[in-house]
């Protein structure tokens, strides 16, 4: 009997110990979703990229207007046209189709591609920010993406204020 009461009283100790020990626990939240987006390392991303593939976007542009100018040709001058030339227009077209699409996907591809390795980039930006904030406010814990996070633990604006004067 003496020693289950004292064992109730070891681990009653032990719970009170650790609550005590809880309290001390600082946890932070950040919305990485929301720093990719309002950042100015993002934003600076972003203008890379169009500047980086805005002579590629162009010329499909320039590559869809032809061949609209075509298909209008056909479509407004087909029935006057001898059949070699409307069979001759017809390939033309079929052909720059085909163009236009393989570059548009090899452009998207591109694109995809160098968004993510940029993107690796900027998170691996975000996480030393963040492990930074956590170091000089002693947090123990900074989880990402909460479902809710009051203001009290919430630190996105605290590393979005670090990011913007990063970037001046």
């Amino acid at each position: 009997m003496k020693t289950s009461l004292l064992g109730l009283v070891f681990v009653g100790l032990l719970a009170v110990v650790s609550v005590a020990n809880a309290a001390d626990v600082k946890i932070g939240v950040v919305d990485v979703s929301k720093l990719l987006e309002e950042s100015p390392q993002a934003e600076a991303l972003r203008r890379q990229l169009d500047t980086e593939f805005k002579r590629r976007s162009e010329e499909l542009l320039d590559m869809q207007k032809q061949l609209k100018k075509l298909t209008d040709k056909l479509s407004r001058d087909g029935a006057v046209m001898s059949q070699s030339e409307q069979d001759r227009l017809e390939q033309d077209i079929r052909t720059r189709r085909r163009q236009l699409k393989s570059a548009s996907d090899e452009f998207r591809e591109d694109l995809n591609l160098r968004r993510n390795e940029e993107s690796q980039k900027l998170r691996r930006v975000l996480t030393e920010v963040i492990h930074q904030l956590g170091k000089d406010e002693n947090i123990d814990l900074i989880l990402d993406n909460a479902v809710y996070a009051s203001g009290r633990v919430n630190l996105t604006d605290k590393v979005l204020d670090r990011l913007r004067r990063q970037a001046r």
